[in-house]
């Protein structure tokens, strides 16, 4: 599948706002409706637009990368105090709205409404078999890249079934997120209903994956029962947890039983930093590899996203999920012989789930087309989120509760609980840390479930449960739109 939703990239390019320049030659823009009439009159060209909504996906490397950075499981790492400097103001917590890599969320996150919407605001122009299925993909993607837009930057701009195109950013307001959501609500039901369980092709969007995100949006605006009720037909569907562990994140553990949806990445065509977004490896693994590595399994990269003390010892002894989860360096280098350089704020520990792995097409930059797909959405994951839903609703379920983190639990090898209310909780919230580290889902854990201030050094209440709209992106706005608190 990654074959053919991946390798025809970019054939539908949409900005979502345009820098004009200030000589004549930059005043007109030419209409981006003047070839609509010759498109979308085959199932082909349905099809093909759908690759290009599929393809900003691979985009959220940063989006996954920076969920950890901005938390506390991991350190911004890195060359130098410098290095990249958007990244360590983001650990730091001292990002402002002038900042390339929220940013580049900002637009790489609407490039992918964009081309969801370019195939919607066109969905009634023919019929023919199949296009139901195209349009559920299609709204799913929309749901999707807005939900990533909501998480980051809370009420934004909102466009239904129809692109935002050059000039439209000053009549379109930040919509309150309750709005957003809504749409989201609607897309992913629509997607459920319309999709099948399963798919022939890997990468392709299920039924199932439209119900897990549907429950995802539920839980981030604590309506638990719903996202409980949600989350029952991916837990009672065609998923189960693998039972090899160590596998799951090896090439051979792609697209396994329990990824209920995965990002796919290719390492046939190359890639360079004059378009990250471009590349059709996963940027975020050459950025979290060992620095200057030599040695068996493992490639080198840039040393960025490196796990702290403390999450390591939050793992017990017998958690087999800590090998997995993090590479100790020294006692690899021990162990092997390899080696390898300090970088930057070294702690170390690496992100072993992402970082690459030997055995690639080396294609350059190999440190930016690495193959590993991004499991985006586990069993596991929806498991200890319908835990915390049945735990947090109304009508609390708790044996359901303990059931689900159990399940988990027994997994990694470890005693089932017995615990009850707070305590259940608790322990609800330690494992999903530990089963999720290096996933990119801890910042959002925490602001969700308000533990954040206590949890990140910098963090400020009130400020930091969301980024800053790009200052660029309010100016192209005519500056109709009113920043984020604290920013």
């Amino acid at each position: 599948m990654r074959t053919k939703l991946y390798t025809l990239k970019y054939m539908l390019t949409f900005a979502f706002l345009v820098l004009a320049g200030c000589s004549d030659d930059f005043v007109y823009v030419d209409g981006q409706d003047e070839n609509s009439e010759d498109y979308f009159n085959t199932p082909e060209d349905y099809e093909l637009a759908l690759v290009g909504a599929y393809d900003l996906l691979q985009a959220t490397y940063l989006n996954v990368m920076l969920g950890e950075i901005a938390s506390d499981n991991t350190l911004a790492g890195g060359e130098s105090a410098t290095d990249v400097p958007g990244i360590q103001e983001i650990d730091d917590m001292v990002h402002t709205p002038v900042n390339q890599q929220l940013r580049d969320i900002w637009s790489w996150m609407y490039a992918g409404v964009n081309r969801a919407n370019y195939i919607l605001e066109f969905q009634d122009k023919i019929d023919f078999e199949g296009k139901e299925e195209i349009i559920a993909q299609a709204r799913f993607l929309r749901a999707y890249y807005y939900f990533e837009l909501v998480k980051w930057f809370g009420d934004v701009p909102l466009a239904v079934d129809r692109r935002i195109q050059f000039g439209d950013q000053f009549d379109i307001p930040r919509t309150p997120k309750a709005e957003v959501y809504s749409l989201i609500e609607e897309d992913l039901k629509f997607a459920a209903a319309n999709l099948p369980a399963t798919q022939e092709e890997e990468g392709r969007i299920t039924s199932g994956a439209a119900q897990a995100l549907l429950g995802k949006a539920y839980l981030y605006q604590k309506e638990f029962a719903e996202a409980a009720t949600a989350f029952e037909p991916v837990i009672n569907g065609p998923y189960s947890l693998v039972e090899d562990y160590e596998s799951i994140f090896e090439p051979e553990g792609e697209n396994n039983e329990e990824s209920v949806f995965e990002v796919q990445y290719t390492d046939k065509e190359g890639a360079g930093f004059g378009c990250l977004q471009c590349s059709e490896g996963n940027v975020a693994v050459g950025f979290n590899g060992i620095r200057n590595y030599t040695g068996p399994k493992f490639e080198s990269g840039f040393s960025f996203n490196v796990p702290v003390q403390e999450v390591v010892d939050l793992f017990s002894g017998d958690d087999i999920r800590k090998d997995v989860a993090i590479l100790d360096i020294e006692a690899w280098a021990e162990e092997t012989g390899a080696t390898y350089s300090e970088g930057y704020e070294h702690t170390g520990y690496y992100n072993r789930k992402y970082i690459s792995r030997q055995g690639d097409l080396n294609t350059g930059d190999a440190n930016l087309t690495n193959p590993n797909n991004y499991r985006a959405i586990r069993l596991a994951d929806v498991l200890l989120m319908a835990a915390e839903a049945n735990l947090k609703k109304p009508s609390p379920d708790e044996e359901k509760a303990r059931r689900y983190l159990n399940l988990v639990r027994e997994r990694a090898e470890l005693d089932p609980v017995t615990l009850s209310e707070d305590d259940l909780l608790e322990q609800i919230y330690e494992d999903r840390r530990l089963e999720l580290v290096g996933e990119g889902h801890r910042f959002f854990d925490l602001v969700r479930t308000e533990r954040a201030a206590d949890e990140i050094d910098g963090f400020v209440s009130g400020k930091h449960e969301l980024f800053p709209i790009p200052a660029i992106e309010i100016q192209l706005a005519g500056n109709n739109w009113e920043q984020n608190p604290g920013y």
